[in-house]
């Protein structure tokens, strides 16, 4: 099966890694909130709550606290595309059952691929323009996604 994503430099940021899992393991960390609570946000902050209703148009909701215990972000995003194992793509743009949101920073492509005993990790952000992608690379979205690509593949290990 062909992806029809075309990244495109002017609005999408993307982070690659290979890291030393199986890719079973890794979507079980990405689709379980007990799991996604324990590595998805850059420590010391932690997710506080997350739902997932996985299934395209289903939700995926994140609630961030600092590390003063103040809850920052309660982020409700809609499943697009789920392909087990394989790929996970969802968006701030619209709400569950595609209902739009009105709050649209961007939408997230996390593709999984074997590499032996290894994943080749791939989480790209998709915006819709240029000023977004820019803001959003200035708020440090490669050290903030490459610290939680590290805690995933550190969690990963204790499941």
């Amino acid at each position: 099966m062909s992806y029809p994503l075309k990244l495109d430099p002017r609005l999408d940021l993307t982070l690659e890694r290979v890291i030393n899992a199986p890719r079973e393991l890794l979507w079980r960390a990405w689709t379980t909130p007990e799991h996604v609570k324990q590595w998805f946000t850059p420590k010391p902050w932690l997710i506080s709550d997350c739902e997932i209703d996985l299934r395209p148009g289903g939700l995926f909701r994140t609630r961030m606290q600092s590390p003063d215990g103040k809850e920052v972000n309660d982020r409700h995003c809609c499943y697009l595309e789920i392909v087990p194992n394989e790929r996970l793509v969802w968006t701030d743009a619209l709400l569950p059952g595609y209902r739009p949101s009105g709050d649209a920073f961007m939408t997230a492509v996390i593709a999984l691929q074997s590499e032996g005993n290894a994943t080749r990790y791939t989480a790209t952000a998709i915006h819709r323009d240029q000023a977004t992608r820019d803001n959003h690379e200035e708020m440090g979205f490669f050290d903030g996604w490459g610290t939680v690509a590290d805690q995933l593949a550190q969690y990963v290990k204790t499941i």
